[in-house]
């Protein structure tokens, strides 16, 4: 049987108790989507639906029940969008019950694929005079409709309801203004600020007027070069080192320098294996005394017979071969031994790697760098590859002082991109540092590759 309308409500102490605690909660919140959250999922506490949604004017849909995140691009989220627009634009009371014969056609077929029959909309802000009846049956125009607040279930709502409902969503959007009141008041006041600089003032001269003084700083700030700049990988490397590469084919025997060593000119820095040079060079000595001795045996006979003198010539071109042939081989032997070409830093990897390792003429082992003759080196990556003149100033920061950069001045830029060991492609960009006394000390605490 119904319940007398005159007899009190047994549940109204305890959904009065649940809006007091929801408003307490709805003043500590400390953002936009706590706050939406309370309202889309909390409020079932005062009248029971099965879904809930959020809408915001200012961005749509904007919380939906039982979801952390709104999928904006899910067919739902836009046909209720839809439905919340235009239930805002449509006016009408600020709390009113619908069903889907409230809806124009194409919003209202959906429904019964979305929703149960019986909604509730609540337009926020809420009439200042609102009441219970006027929940239900006031006629008079809303506020501008900022947000809004749309409920559904399978039951008619009740007038008690829909009053716990508006006193809530009131409370609620006096929470949301206050939050974010500072935001708007702040942008409102420099707008007002900006109106006030912008004004036309009669009584003052031309060249007195603010818009006019405002215009001058805005073309000067214009007129203003920006510097456009990139950031690349650099370091220090030498400018000209000389490259001591392998003289033979060979095996490395022996380093008589350690990395980053000072060596003088003349100095020995490492030799091949000599003794398959040695042996060649006895063999090439025993060849060379036999080809002599054939000759000389062959000059003895040609005095006495004339048969033998034509193959003089023959032996002795021989003999030039076989000495040719010995000098070539102890000139290989003094090659075995390599010197340093000029004074420097000798730069190179690990001495270990290098020992019994077989090289080709030309392949390269170490270079020498001159103390203080040191430039940058950056890649500059394809994505940021831009139009850089010869001399455009380059800042470099090293990890060991980040804090103060070296000077230097672009000396050049290569045209073709190059594959780095990392797999990705870069312009090495070379640049010419501004103060080159560096000492020794400084340049052994970088580490070349």
């Amino acid at each position: 049987m119904p319940r007398d309308a005159a007899q009190p409500d047994p549940q109204l102490p305890q959904q009065l108790a649940a809006l007091l605690d929801l408003a307490r909660r709805a003043r500590a919140a400390a953002s936009a989507r706590e706050l939406g959250f309370l309202l889309a999922n909390d409020s079932h506490v005062l009248a029971p639906f099965r879904q809930s949604a959020v809408w915001l004017a200012s961005e749509g849909l904007h919380t939906l029940s039982g979801l952390v995140q709104v999928e904006a691009n899910a067919p739902y989220a836009l046909w209720l969008d839809q439905v919340c627009t235009h239930l805002a634009a449509s006016g009408g009371p600020a709390a009113r019950t619908l069903t889907a014969a409230d809806l124009p056609a194409t919003l209202s077929e959906p429904w019964a694929e979305w929703w149960p029959e019986h909604a509730l909309w609540l337009a926020l802000p809420l009439p200042a005079a609102s009441s219970p009846d006027a929940a239900s049956a006031s006629a008079t125009a809303p506020a501008p409709c900022q947000a809004g607040l749309l409920l559904v279930r399978d039951e008619p709502w009740s007038a008690q309801e829909q009053a716990l409902l508006c006193e809530w969503a009131d409370v609620w959007w006096h929470a949301f203004a206050a939050l974010h009141r500072s935001r708007r008041s702040s942008w409102r006041q420099l707008g007002k600020r900006l109106r006030e600089q912008m004004h036309w003032l009669p009584e003052r001269r031309w060249w007195q007027q603010r818009p006019l003084r405002w215009a001058a700083l805005v073309a000067a700030i214009l007129v203003l070069p920006v510097h456009l700049t990139v950031l690349a990988p650099g370091e220090l490397v030498p400018a000209h080192p000389v490259m001591v590469r392998a003289p033979l084919d060979g095996v490395v025997d022996v380093f008589h320098v350690q990395p980053n060593q000072l060596v003088k000119k003349g100095q020995p820095l490492f030799g091949f294996d000599e003794a398959l040079i040695q042996s060649r060079i006895d063999v090439a000595a025993q060849n060379l005394a036999t080809a002599e001795t054939e000759y000389r045996q062959t000059s003895q006979q040609a005095l006495t017979d004339a048969r033998s003198k034509p193959q003089l010539a023959l032996l002795q071109g021989k003999t030039e071969e076989k000495r040719a042939e010995l000098d070539y081989l102890r000139e290989q032997l003094q090659r075995a031994r390599v010197l340093a070409t000029q004074d420097g830093v000798a730069l190179f990897d690990d001495p270990s790697e290098w020992i019994g390792k077989p090289v080709t003429v030309g392949e390269r082992i170490l270079r020498l760098a001159a103390p203080g003759d040191a430039e940058v080196e950056a890649w500059l990556p394809l994505a940021d590859a831009i139009a850089l003149p010869d001399g455009a100033p380059v800042q470099l920061y090293l990890n060991a002082s980040p804090l103060s950069a070296l000077s230097a001045k672009l000396r050049y830029m290569a045209h073709d991109a190059v594959q780095r060991p990392d797999g990705s492609y870069a312009y090495r960009v070379r640049a010419t540092l501004a103060d080159k006394q560096f000492t020794i000390d400084q340049l052994e605490s970088y580490i070349y590759l």
